[in-house]
């Protein structure tokens, strides 16, 4: 089967439809055994130094993924991706645009997702079918964040991935589902978590960092909200896919992103937020709106390159947790 990368979260059910196999340009960049390494390479090729690591890596591992069909998103994500989108054009690449509307206008994201339906060749029904065949995987998901929070059971880094990689089903959705299938059976039987342990959510886009998870857990943090990978699983139970795809925060103004945060915060009964920003991305000028709006301890980080925590970093980790501790005592 044909692979069809995409640069962030789009409707992947109309690749399914399609009969593609999906592909996450950045599931493939960080998962990759030296990512790092292909961030060198793209600078190499002549990105610049001071361009976004995710932008350098999805570039080269779109060649290494073997991708000769690229959806990229020119509206609600990175706006590197014009660039990226004509290196790739220059390349040979098909290039597939698809805009989410800054303003979630219904009739404008009916609009590209009908486009992208055109692209694909698929039906409205042949999507419906896609949409309706997923939605008990995505409930399943909704259980594994649950065991997070709730039940205390799955780790905040087996959240990450499990929640990060519900992106594409890592290519294959019946073998995903068969897959955290097994996963949930082992969680479940699982004895609960310590109650004493600081409770963080984790916002932002997913970490460049290799290990942070770790690094939390080893301080005795539980993170128990991903927000980002979170809403990749579409946890909204919605009728179809325009209504699924205008309640996904990401790609559209910070307002919905603080509003999801807040009912989570208090929801899953949260201590505090580690916000992780990419450097040299806008979104870390968000940080100045989040911090207005939500009232509760903030720790702000941010990340250049694949690799594990800093010393700088950790040692900030550290000092935000010890606050953390010291307010619940």
């Amino acid at each position: 089967m044909e692979k069809a990368g995409f640069t962030t979260t789009v409707p992947v059910e109309v690749i399914l439809a399609a009969g593609r196999v999906p592909v996450d340009l950045n599931n493939v960049f960080i998962g990759a055994a030296d990512p790092a390494g292909m961030v060198e390479q793209a600078e190499t090729e002549g990105l610049p130094r001071t361009t976004c690591g995710w932008i350098k890596g999805l570039y080269v591992a779109a060649r290494d993924a073997g991708i000769n069909e690229i959806v990229a998103v020119t509206q609600g994500d990175c706006s590197n991706t014009h660039a990226l989108m004509e290196l790739w054009q220059s390349d040979g690449l098909k290039i597939i645009p698809f805009a989410y509307p800054y303003d979630r206008d219904k009739d404008l994201l009916r609009l590209q997702v009908r486009k992208l339906m055109d692209a694909f060749g698929v039906s409205e029904e042949g999507v419906r079918k896609s949409f309706d065949s997923l939605k008990p995987l995505r409930e399943k998901l909704k259980q594994l964040d649950d065991l997070t929070w709730r039940d205390g059971k799955v780790t905040g880094a087996e959240n990450h991935r499990w929640l990060v990689s519900s992106s594409d089903f890592e290519g294959d959705p019946a073998r995903y589902e068969d897959s955290l299938d097994s996963f949930l059976a082992e969680a479940a039987k699982r004895q609960p978590g310590a109650a004493d342990r600081i409770r963080i959510g984790y916002i932002g886009v997913p970490p460049i960092f290799t290990d942070i998870y770790e690094s939390l857990s080893s301080i005795g943090v539980d993170v128990v909200f991903n927000e980002t990978q979170r809403q990749f699983s579409m946890p909204y139970g919605s009728d179809d896919i325009y209504g699924q795809y205008a309640r996904y925060t990401y790609p559209y103004d910070v307002f919905g992103r603080i509003a999801d945060i807040k009912e989570q915060a208090k929801h899953r009964r949260l201590d505090g937020i580690i916000h992780y920003c990419q450097s040299f991305c806008f979104r870390a000028i968000e940080d100045l709106l989040i911090r207005r709006e939500l009232k509760m301890p903030i720790l702000t980080i941010e990340g250049d390159r694949p690799g594990p925590v800093d010393a700088r970093t950790r040692l900030r980790l550290e000092g935000f947790i010890e606050m953390l501790k010291d307010r619940k005592t």
